[in-house]
C-alpha cells in the first residue's frame, strides 16, 4: 500500500486485514466472531460463519508473516478434526477465501 502524498510503501497491519475480513465476511452475508480461548493457546483469530453454515477458522497474520508453531499445531489438529481452517496474509485473498467456504 501506497502513501497518497509521498507515495512510500506504508505496511499493511495485521488488524488492517482482520478489519476487512470482518468487513467482507459481514457484506457477504456472513459474521466473524473473534476467538478467545486462555486454555487453549494458538488457536485461529477469526470464526467465519457464512449462509447455509459454512464454517472456517481464520489465522490473520500480517503480509509475508507465517503461524508461529502453537499456532501451526492448533491448525494441524484442527484440519484433522476435519475443520476447514486457512491462514489470510493479504486483503485481496478475501473474496477468495469467501467464495471457498461458500462452495465448500
Amino acid at each position: 500500500m501506497f502513501h497518497p502524498t509521498t507515495r512510500k510503501v506504508i505496511p499493511v497491519l495485521e488488524r488492517e486485514v482482520e478489519q476487512a475480513l470482518v468487513r467482507q465476511v459481514q457484506k457477504a452475508g456472513g459474521i466473524a466472531p473473534k476467538l478467545t480461548s486462555p486454555a487453549n493457546a494458538g488457536m485461529p483469530d477469526r470464526l467465519i460463519i457464512l449462509p447455509q453454515g459454512k464454517v472456517c477458522f481464520i489465522e490473520v497474520k500480517a503480509p509475508g508473516k507465517q503461524p508461529r508453531p502453537l499456532q501451526q499445531r492448533q491448525i494441524q489438529r484442527l484440519t484433522n478434526l476435519g475443520c476447514m481452517v486457512r491462514v489470510l496474509d493479504n486483503p485481496q485473498k478475501i473474496p477468495e477465501i469467501i467464495n471457498e467456504i461458500t462452495n465448500s
